[in-house]
């Protein structure tokens, strides 16, 4: 006979399990609930991510030969992987993208705008190509029609001043092109701004800057603070009479890396009426992940003079201090926290989303690629944002910004005529800013 003992045990073991069970059940629950609400959120508005760069990847890879890399194709099989594809984005709720037409910040004159030329040609063939998952984006509205039709926006943002080649006339063609915003600088200065990744200039904002800022006004095209100094930053909030955003930045305060927003800047935000669009670059978000980097290189350095003339013993080496030293990850949750610092010091109204996806080559932890992002938005939900609070951070900001941005273009352009040129002593000197 079974002693009454062991029976009564079984059973309490059998319902402790059963509580268990349940209590692991319900948050797994809970979680599938937030996702399938950030899913249905996304069919309610579309979700704009700031900076995409897979035109980029159609240069490197293939040559811009876009028959060579199928975008029906799962990328995530390609070596090295790509984070957009077609499906993907269907699965990530995406309803418009603006495509980085970036160009490297070594190039100049001649050849920048050229290499830019092309990478906008990119964008527009790939939606002759797939007409039924793309369309082209100028405005606002139209991205709200490609998003009520089930198409993928697609805008254009320049990523650097140096794509102008110093004139204006050449930035009032990129906007005829299809170009809706300009980084005015990359990793390097141009003339007439300050990089944020490149030695202080005598004036961060030069007076052609602020004609091209202007003109950008006139023009509605939006000026994209990212990569700018903190100093360039200020200057131009001090003159532009639209909205401006960083298209792919983070918060300073939670990562000091000098690409992202300091604290001064995010309070004057709400004032201009711009947004920060969080990104998912590792080393902007997880400040081990920066620190890690930094000592990464100060290692490859170190290996390349001790084992001079041996780069095979070099790399050797370096692969040996990674596997003694693994690397860490950013998680979701750390882009969370971001996103919880802009809207703490600039509001709701100031909060967007700007991947870099196709433009960083390691990701973060469950943010690996363009399905993503309702994970990201079902994280904000959890963490008690309101469905309209995930509706603007998704899109709604930049919709916003969009507008705003039209609206001051319609009134400058009753005001004045395009910009002259600059004058002489204004305009670009090759090598300048190197």
């Amino acid at each position: 006979m079974f002693p009454l003992r062991s029976a009564l045990s079984l059973l309490l073991c059998t319902a402790l399990g059963l509580v268990s069970t349940r209590a692991h059940a319900q948050p797994a629950r809970e979680d599938a609930a937030r996702l399938e609400r950030a899913r249905g959120l996304l069919r309610q508005v579309p979700l704009i991510d700031g900076h995409n760069d897979l035109p980029w990847q159609f240069r490197e890879r293939v040559g811009n030969r876009l028959a060579a890399l199928d975008l029906t194709q799962d990328g995530r099989k390609l070596e090295p992987p790509l984070h957009t594809d077609l499906r993907r984005l269907r699965e990530g709720g995406v309803g418009g993208v603006f495509w980085s037409v970036y160009v490297p910040a070594d190039l100049e004159g001649g050849a920048a705008i050229q290499a830019t030329l092309e990478q906008i040609d990119v964008v527009h063939r790939l939606v002759e190509r797939y007409p039924q998952q793309l369309s082209l984006a100028l405005t606002a509205d139209d991205v709200e029609r490609a998003h009520r039709a089930s198409r993928v926006a697609s805008l254009i943002g320049m990523e650097g001043g140096h794509s102008i080649g110093g004139s204006l006339g050449v930035l009032r063609q990129m906007y005829r092109a299809g170009a809706r915003y300009l980084t005015l600088t990359h990793s390097k200065n141009v003339p007439w701004a300050e990089s944020a990744t490149d030695a202080p200039m005598a004036t961060p904002l030069t007076e052609q800057g602020r004609a091209v800022v202007r003109e950008m006004n006139r023009l509605g095209m939006l000026v994209d603070l990212s990569h700018v100094s903190a100093r360039t930053m200020n200057a131009v909030l001090d003159l532009s009479q639209a909205p401006v955003i960083f298209s792919h930045s983070s918060t300073f305060a939670l990562d000091p890396h000098p690409r992202n927003v300091p604290d001064e800047v995010l309070r004057r935000l709400s004032k201009n009426g711009g947004l920060v669009m969080v990104t998912f670059v590792p080393g902007f978000i997880s400040d081990e992940v920066r620190k890690y980097s930094a000592e990464e290189s100060a290692a490859a350095e170190r290996f390349k003079v001790l084992h001079a003339g041996n780069p095979d013993a070099a790399k050797a080496a370096l692969t040996a201090w990674r596997s003694a030293n693994p690397a860490p990850r950013a998680t979701l949750a750390q882009v969370a926290d971001h996103i919880d610092h802009v809207r703490k010091l600039a509001g709701i109204d100031s909060v967007g989303l700007g991947s870099d996806f196709d433009g960083i080559s390691t990701t973060i932890q469950g943010l690996e690629g363009v399905e993503t992002y309702p994970a990201l938005l079902a994280e904000l939900l959890r963490r008690g944002y309101s469905d309209e609070d995930v509706r603007k951070v998704a899109g709604k900001n930049l919709l916003r910004v969009m507008r705003q941005a039209e609206a001051t273009a319609r009134r400058l352009q009753k005001e004045r005529l395009a910009e002259d040129p600059p004058a002489e002593a204004e305009k670009p000197v090759a090598g300048a800013g190197k």
